[in-house]
């Protein structure tokens, strides 16, 4: 697809939510909702919010744990049915992002070549949350960021039939609205458009806003070479994808949120996923390393230091800055994208 075709791709695939957000509100300015609706609504932002967040994202990019093929697969579709891309491009592009996150070379990052000040940071935003799309030299080659995954038949037939698995999703819901009210043929209308339509725009917008808010406004728990930041209320609704700085320190952990009180909807899921045995190798970080990188020493200049004095960095880690700054190229290891 050349750079033209590309645009109005993207340019339509965000244009339809966005109308039919604006018909839902006018269909609830007039009282047309029902029971069905909501039901819908939030059982396919549940399908597409996990499909995206645990498979997507953990089990495919990061490789965060492992499952049987037709869990694998239902997670893959599952994805596919939030309109945000065939699963071997979205892998693509993550796994590009973690290597030069917020360096040049990243798709979209918001920090790079905009002005200081205000405008500067809007441009950035925009850039992150949705305006890389539109840019086809963006687009990262699955061959060569995920060639594991292009290996996998079932990731190449969903990629190929985008169109149809993501349309499938919106016929979905309009089907259980139908089935739910006994045949009510509006009921099976109006679950398309809110269970369909208006819950891949929230569920776009929400991943969209880790790249974007999550890379410029939370808190940094851990000192990585990139400005991921924890966003604590986007963290329920994006499955848990919003403790980016936590993934950023350690991309291949199957959970997120690292502290109890840091809710992760899908390290929920793979926990118990795996308490089945339906889920195994689950990525862990032992709780030391996790201590090491929290008072600022990554694991590359750890192997020098003897447990006493790491911990003695948790008071005081000045003494270590001239190390750390040393370390930040060899730092490029703890990606662990692949």
């Amino acid at each position: 697809m050349d750079g033209r075709k590309h645009r109005w791709f993207i340019l339509g695939a965000s244009l339809i939510p966005l109308i039919a957000v604006a018909g839902a509100m006018a269909l609830l300015w007039n009282e047309i909702f029902g029971w069905s609706d909501v039901v819908v609504l939030v059982l396919m932002y549940a399908v597409s919010g996990f499909g995206i967040s645990t498979g997507y994202h953990r089990m495919l990019t990061h490789r965060s744990f492992e499952t049987y093929k037709p869990i694998r697969v239902a997670l893959a579709t599952a994805g596919v049915m939030a309109g945000q891309g065939p699963p071997l491009i979205w892998a693509a592009h993550h796994r590009k992002h973690h290597r030069v996150a917020d360096k040049p070379g990243d798709p979209h990052s918001p920090h790079l070549d905009f002005e200081p000040g205000f405008k500067g940071t809007m441009a950035g935003l925009w850039h992150a949350h949705l305006g890389w799309l539109f840019d086809v030299n963006l687009t990262s080659d699955p061959m060569r960021y995920c060639p594991d995954l292009v290996r996998e038949k079932p990731l190449r037939w969903l990629s190929e039939h985008l169109l149809l698995v993501t349309a499938a999703g919106v016929v979905l819901p309009g089907l259980l609205a139908y089935a739910l009210t006994g045949g009510d043929w509006r009921a099976g209308l109006t679950g398309m458009l809110w269970g369909g339509l208006v819950r891949i725009f929230l569920i776009n917008h929400m991943t969209y806003a880790v790249n974007s808010v999550g890379h410029v406004f939370g808190r940094r728990r851990f000192d990585t070479t990139d400005q991921s930041r924890n966003v604590a209320w986007l963290s329920l609704p994006s499955f848990g994808e919003a403790w980016h700085n936590n993934h950023h320190a350690f991309p291949r952990s199957a959970r997120h949120g690292m502290k109890w009180y840091e809710v992760d909807l899908s390290a929920i899921l793979i926990w118990s996923l795996e308490k089945t045995r339906l889920a195994w190798k689950v990525v862990r970080i032992d709780p030391d390393r996790m201590e090491m990188r929290e008072a600022g020493v990554s694991r590359v200049n750890a192997a020098s230091m003897d447990k006493r004095e790491l911990l003695e960095t948790q008071q005081n880690i000045a003494p270590l800055a001239e190390r750390r700054r040393d370390a930040r190229e060899a730092d490029a290891s703890l990606v662990d994208v692949e």
